[in-house]
């Protein structure tokens, strides 16, 4: 596989961990102000394509996205390479 960031290339497993530590800051996290829900999106680079979901913090807390930044980038790159793989791996 290929990073869609840049040119390394690697196992899923050694790709996963690359974006994570290199490309973290293309997850974003956002508080729906009217709901107080936070969700994180990442847009995939090689196409129109995003995934938004709701991260689900207990109590509503203010410092989870800080507590928690790095298994949230798991989780959304976990899902972006799944897209990779599924729209736009030969």
């Amino acid at each position: 596989m290929h990073c869609p960031y840049c040119s390394v290339a690697g196992s899923r497993r050694e790709l996963h961990a690359h974006l994570v530590e290199r490309h973290g800051e293309n997850v974003r996290g956002r508080r729906d102000e009217k709901t107080d829900r936070l969700y994180y999106r990442l847009d995939c680079p090689l196409c129109d394509e995003y995934a938004e979901q709701e991260v689900k913090p207990r109590g509503h807390d203010p410092e989870f996205w800080d507590t928690y930044e790095r298994e949230i980038r798991l989780v959304a790159f976990d899902m972006l390479l799944y897209h990779v793989e599924a729209a736009h791996e030969e």
